[in-house]
């Protein structure tokens, strides 16, 4: 016959010694992970902040790539770069256009149909371009730009101006850049050198009033360094990249230029046939 063992039951209801410690952790321990862990936060911040602002000029420097591309399309069919302005004015009203380099590109530029519904025999600011002045084309605007929407007084905004040439060694009269008034050159007449001559260049660092790229007033000329800081405003080369701001030069190449870089140097880039070039600004830091 088999005996049965049965286990006590208050021998059961024993409770091991250890369960009834406490395995929390201490303040001390808490404040020491959490300093651990801001110190960190604070040394990985910079870094993912400088690779997303690389990330933003990469972006700049494609959208600056494609408006090459489509400046060289324009040059082959029509054999000369156009104008920076057709039929200049300095305010709204009137009968002259006033159209910007931006519109005569937009076919070569994926955007026929944008193209296709501007009235180029009215002025810009006219009402019945109002409606297609009003799109906002991604490929003229700086990831990096402080704006909070893609539209300058209603109208589709650019953070890239056309350069008509510098103010920093001589007056600016006649216009020595590429993008002027009234006038396409050809490459030949650009004789300072396609790769040495700056065609398009940013001007993001603040609001820009004439920021909108059916604006024919969307050009300047160099006056200051890169990015230079003005108690006024100034259409001019200047970005929200820190240090630099990128360029097209007419060869299609993109350029990041340094804040560093000689005036005198900067402002050889922006004439186009002067023969004063020492040098490509971005050929030096």
């Amino acid at each position: 016959m088999v005996q049965s063992k049965h286990t006590s039951v208050a021998g059961c209801a024993r409770t091991p010694a250890f369960a009834a410690q406490r395995t929390g952790m201490t303040l001390v321990e808490v404040l020491a992970v959490v300093t651990t862990v801001a110190c960190l936060i604070a040394l990985l911040l910079p870094a993912v902040q400088s690779a997303r602002e690389a990330t933003r000029r990469t972006s700049c420097g494609n959208n600056m790539r494609n408006i090459g591309c489509a400046l060289h399309g324009y040059l082959l069919a029509k054999r000369s770069f156009p104008v920076g302005c057709l039929e200049w004015k300095s305010g709204s009203g009137g009968s002259k256009r006033c159209l910007a380099w931006n519109v005569f590109i937009l076919p070569w530029l994926e955007e026929q149909a944008t193209a296709d519904r501007l009235k180029l025999q009215k002025p810009f600011d006219d009402p019945t371009n109002a409606e297609v002045a009003a799109t906002v084309l991604p490929v003229f605007l700086c990831p990096s730009a402080d704006r909070k929407r893609g539209t300058v007084s209603g109208m589709g905004a650019t953070d890239y101006g056309g350069v008509v040439g510098e103010r920093i060694a001589s007056p600016n009269n006649p216009e020595k850049g590429v993008l002027v008034t009234d006038r396409g050159y050809s490459p030949k007449e650009i004789t300072d050198g396609l790769s040495k001559t700056i065609l398009i260049a940013e001007c993001a660092a603040e609001a820009w009033p004439d920021g909108q790229w059916i604006n024919g007033r969307n050009l300047f000329d160099q006056a200051y360094g890169i990015n230079a800081t003005m108690p006024f405003w100034e259409d001019e080369m200047r970005s929200r990249h820190p240090t630099a701001a990128q360029c097209l030069a007419g060869d299609g190449s993109v350029h990041l230029i340094f804040e560093t870089i000689e005036k005198l140097v900067l402002a050889a880039a922006f004439t186009r046939g002067k023969g004063e070039s020492p040098g490509s600004p971005w050929s030096r830091p």
